[in-house]
């Protein structure tokens, strides 16, 4: 996966396209990501002790990995992402400026 939790992504299909956001969490398994704050979803809830009427709850759901493009840090352009070895060990870098992400 190219894209790592806490990464600052631009939404490029969708709802929210356009929007950026910082990915909450990766499920590599299935290639999917959670962005903070985007493509929300809504619960019903039942009511319990906690919350005694119930109600609705909004949370971010899980987008497609090809729907996002990670912003590169330094140029601050959503790009593709290129991998480099440096001291044995594997960097992701910028396609567009060449710069470590």
């Amino acid at each position: 996966m190219k894209i790592k939790k806490n990464d600052t992504v631009l939404i490029i299909a969708g709802k929210d396209n356009g929007k950026t956001g910082k990915v909450e969490k990766v499920f590599p398994e299935k290639g999917k990501v959670i962005v903070g704050g985007m493509n929300m979803r809504k619960k019903h809830l039942k009511p319990t002790k906690k919350s005694p009427k119930g109600g609705l709850t909004e949370f971010p759901g899980p987008m497609n990995i090809s729907n996002v493009m990670l912003l590169c840090g330094k140029c601050n352009k959503p790009t593709r992402i290129g991998y480099e070895i440096i001291k044995d060990k594997k960097e992701r870098k910028c396609k567009k400026c060449k710069e470590i992400v």
